[in-house]
Parts: structure tokens; C-alpha cells; sequence
């Protein structure tokens, strides 16, 4: 029988937000999927019309992912996953990448958002040799987080942290650093961390996009240096080509043909 682990912690009563548009939603938009309203249809329309390429940066992302995730089954060795800020379900989500490499694999996904949650079944889909779970918790308690991961996860065995676009959310920078740090620190040595987020200081339009997306009630996503997005690396050893920007990370083919994106990520190791 399928392993699906159960919905961990207690899922409180929130109702889902039509009016504003929502991060999760627009980018579900802009990959296109189905789980979005007209208002999220009208601002990622108004984004792109600003910065056409936030298709190209949404797409390299989830490309981002899935390379990464591919380099921690077959070179790393990892078959445990803290997915954290999961987003709504899409294609080659992270257990679907991981398990096809590796069945036994085990993941946890995490989110806090109620349309997410009410779709967290559709990530619970797990082989027969591995397990997923859900797990309703916020970003900003990682103590929490990592106490419910590991109802599923084996957290004294290497584990691959995952923060996809989602550091970008923690408005003050020293607080999102103590996020993963926390995070990270929960976790045994060999284990690694995989971040992307935007990127300031790359392309012009992409930053006035989002200052005007910022300003439209939504959720504001801060952009930050490459110099920053480093700096969540911190005290571990960055996989080689280190922080770059998205397409440059270790490039398959069919990836797509753009080699520059405001878009910029890497993967370290836990000494």
C-alpha cells in the first residue's frame, strides 16, 4: 500500500482571499496552471506586461528545481526532502522528481497557505517505497516545522532543505538568514540547501515589475544582491558553479534557450 502520511499539526480555520491577488496563485498562473482567480490572472497579466520575460523566470525556476533535486538523488546520495514554502501543486513537483530516481525517497512538504493546503493531496501521491507529507506551518517557526518533519523524516540522516522563491517573503534580511539558519541547524551534517530567489542589479524591468506588483496589496517579494542570496550559504560548501544565475546551474538540455534570468540560486552542503 502507498505511503501517505497523514496532515501533520492542526490546520486552522482560514477562508481563501479572492479579492488580492496571492504570490502562489500568479505563479501557478504564469506556469500555466489552474488553481488561480481572475484577480491573480489580472495581475500576472499586468506583470507580464511590464516584464514579459516573468514567464521565462517562472519556468527557469521550477527547471532550477528540478536539476537540483536530480544532482541530490544521483551524485549526493539524499532521499530525504524538507520542501519548504511549497507553492500549489504543479508538474515535476518535488517528490515526483525525486521518486522517479528513487523510489524510496521521502519528502515533506510545507506550506501555510489554505489554497495550498486544500490541494496538499495532490502532493501526498507517494510510491509505494517512499512517503509524503504535509505539513500546516508557518516559515517564520521553524522550530515547529522541523518537530512535525520529523513524523516522517529521519532527521539524523542527511536531508536536502529546500526554500524555492520563497526567502524572498521574509521582508528583513537578518531574519530570513536566521530562518535557514534554524532550519539548517536542525538538520545532521552531510545534509545540503537548496535556495533561488530573485535577484537585484540584473534586469531593470523585472525589478520595476515587482516594485509595482509589491504595491498592488499582494504580498510583497523583496529582490535581493546576489551577494545576499549568497549569504544564506553561510558556514556551508556551495556545490559547484556556486550561486548563479538560474540557467546556469548545471544546464540540461531543454531547459530553454535563456542564459540569464533575475533569477539567481545554488546548492550547499552541511559540513
Amino acid at each position: 500500500m502507498t505511503d501517505h502520511a497523514p496532515l501533520s499539526g492542526p490546520v486552522e480555520s482560514r477562508t481563501i482571499d479572492t479579492s488580492m491577488p496571492h504570490s502562489a496563485r500568479v505563479w501557478n498562473y504564469w506556469l500555466g496552471g489552474k488553481d488561480n482567480y481572475p484577480v491573480d490572472e489580472e495581475a500576472g497579466d499586468a506583470y507580464a506586461a511590464v516584464f514579459p520575460g516573468i514567464v521565462d523566470v517562472a519556468r527557469g525556476s521550477r527547471a532550477f528545481l528540478g536539476r537540483s533535486i536530480r544532482y541530490l538523488v544521483t551524485e549526493a546520495g539524499i532521499r530525504q526532502f524538507l520542501d519548504v514554502g511549497t507553492g500549489l501543486p504543479t508538474v515535476d513537483n518535488t517528490h515526483e522528481v525525486a521518486q522517479r530516481l528513487a523510489p524510496e525517497s521521502r519528502i515533506v512538504y510545507v506550506d501555510k497557505d489554505p489554497l495550498v493546503l486544500a490541494h496538499a493531496r495532490a502532493l501526498l501521491t507517494s510510491t509505494p517505497e517512499g512517503a509524503t507529507a504535509y505539513v500546516d506551518a508557518d516559515l517564520y517557526d521553524p522550530e515547529r516545522i522541523l518537530a512535525h518533519a520529523a513524523e516522517t523524516l529521519d532527521l539524523t540522516r542527511p536531508t536536502a532543505l529546500i526554500l524555492s522563491g520563497i526567502l524572498g517573503h521574509v521582508a528583513d534580511y537578518d531574519e530570513a538568514r536566521s530562518i535557514v539558519r534554524r532550519l539548517m541547524d536542525g538538520l545532521p551534517s552531510g545534509s545540503y540547501l537548496s535556495v533561488n530567489d530573485g535577484s537585484l542589479g540584473i534586469d531593470p524591468e523585472y525589478e520595476r515589475a515587482q516594485e509595482a506588483y509589491n504595491k498592488s496589496g499582494a504580498i510583497p517579494y523583496i529582490l535581493r544582491t546576489v551577494e545576499q542570496i549568497t549569504g544564506f550559504f553561510d558556514g556551508l560548501e556551495l556545490v559547484e558553479p556556486g550561486v548563479v544565475t538560474l540557467p546556469q546551474w548545471r544546464p540540461e538540455d531543454g531547459d530553454g534557450t535563456a542564459t540569464v534570468l533575475g533569477e539567481h540560486g545554488g546548492l550547499g552542503r552541511k559540513p
